[in-house]
């Protein structure tokens, strides 16, 4: 049996191994169109490994999310890759914020998030000094990790039990019982896993799957503390999300050198891969352009794209939003740090899809969406992937 997954990323590279360890008949393969594993949305991130908090119960993300922390903690322990539970606290800054912070508790607790607790001022001080907010929660367990070096790890284990890895490798076409790449040739498989990320919805539309929902590429741009002015922050720092909105809003997240990043924003790229501003694709725009999905998610969120731009072009409004978590926070005190681009799906009435989206048969799995948790969750989006595969 030849199994084939089609794309480097965290959750192709955690479900091939996944195969490979499973089903030693197997001869497994990955397919990146990159020179190297792991380049966009794996290694574009904040880096935290996420306890479940945000999710609604029931949900895809709710049970692969805690199922994922707990396989990913320990696929780190076992593989020497670091990991460290700084813990997060999700801060309502005011009286109007307290009703969205107790439903979101609410569903963290449904989601059973660990060692979950509820904070007053003087609890949120002990944790994050230079905190504002009036109550928070607490979640302990919620870490950080860098999600290449396990992406890596997680290729060197797939290589250990016989797995191939060919990077340069962009397929063009997926169909029952082969892939068609980008030179020519044709590999044949009994199983295969399309896990194409920013490219998803292209590679469907290619191979005869349903065109919606589309890829509509978000860049989110992080500034980042100054190291002498680390210290302001010890773990991690996030807002109460709105349900108005559409993506969560600036938050502080400490990573593994003991930085801390400030964002992301969320602004539309005009490329897939548009990790700089200035980065404009003619088939990219050409594509969001037409499609009407695009048009209605701008209309339905206009009035928070238009904050979302300001904060793009303003370092000033940037520091002022992150200012209103660490009042001694100023803008002389943080520097640009690398930008990611989010493959969020949308469907065709402009709604943002929520939570993963994993199709497909017996024969040939697809990945439709797979944003944030998705690479917290990517050992069990495996599991998942392969139970429906029939691999288990």
């Amino acid at each position: 049996m030849r199994v084939v997954v089609v794309g480097g990323g965290i959750v192709g590279l955690a479900t091939a191994r996944l195969v490979a360890r499973s089903r030693p008949d197997a001869e497994v393969v990955v397919l990146e169109r990159e020179a190297q594993l792991a380049m966009h949305q794996t290694a574009r991130n904040s880096g935290v490994v996420h306890a479940g908090v945000y999710y609604e119960p029931g949900s895809l993300k709710a049970r692969l999310c805690r199922r994922g922390m707990e396989l990913l903690e320990a696929f780190c322990a076992a593989r020497g890759v670091r990991y460290e539970a700084c813990g997060k606290v999700v801060v309502a800054l005011d009286a109007g914020e307290l009703e969205r912070l107790e439903r979101l508790e609410e569903r963290a607790r449904a989601n059973g998030v660990p060692g979950l607790r509820r904070l007053d001022a003087s609890g949120l001080r002990e944790l994050e000094p230079h905190a504002a907010g009036i109550a928070a929660l607490h979640s302990p367990r919620t870490a950080i990790t860098d999600f290449r070096a396990v992406a890596l790890a997680l290729a060197d284990e797939l290589r250990e039990h016989g797995g191939v890895v060919r990077t340069g490798a962009e397929v063009v076409r997926v169909r029952a019982g082969a892939v068609e790449l980008a030179d020519g040739s044709e590999l044949r498989a009994d199983r295969i896993v399309v896990c194409a990320g920013l490219h998803a919805d292209r590679l469907a539309r290619r191979s005869g799957e349903p065109a919606a929902p589309r890829i509509v590429p978000f860049r989110g741009e992080y500034w980042a503390l100054a190291p002498e002015h680390g210290a302001l922050v010890r773990g991690l720092i996030y807002p109460v999300p709105d349900p108005a909105l559409p993506f969560l809003g600036v938050h502080l997240t400490r990573t593994l050198d003991g930085s801390v990043l400030i964002g992301p924003n969320a602004v539309l790229a005009l490329a897939r891969e548009g990790y700089r501003r200035g980065t404009v694709r003619g088939r990219d725009v050409a594509e969001l352009v037409a499609y009407p999905g695009t048009w209605r998610v701008l209309h339905r969120h206009w009035r928070s794209g238009a904050v979302e731009l300001r904060r793009s072009l303003s370092k000033a409004a940037f520091v002022a939003d992150a200012r209103r978590y660490v009042p001694a926070l100023e803008a002389a005190d943080v520097v640009r740090a690398p930008a990611g681009v989010r493959a969020q799906a949308v469907d065709r009435g402009g709604a943002l899809v929520d939570d993963f989206r994993i199709g497909g048969d017996r024969c040939v799995a697809w990945i439709r969406n797979a944003p944030s948790p998705a690479a917290t969750s990517s050992l069990a989006i495996a599991e998942e992937i392969v139970s429906r595969l029939g691999l288990g």
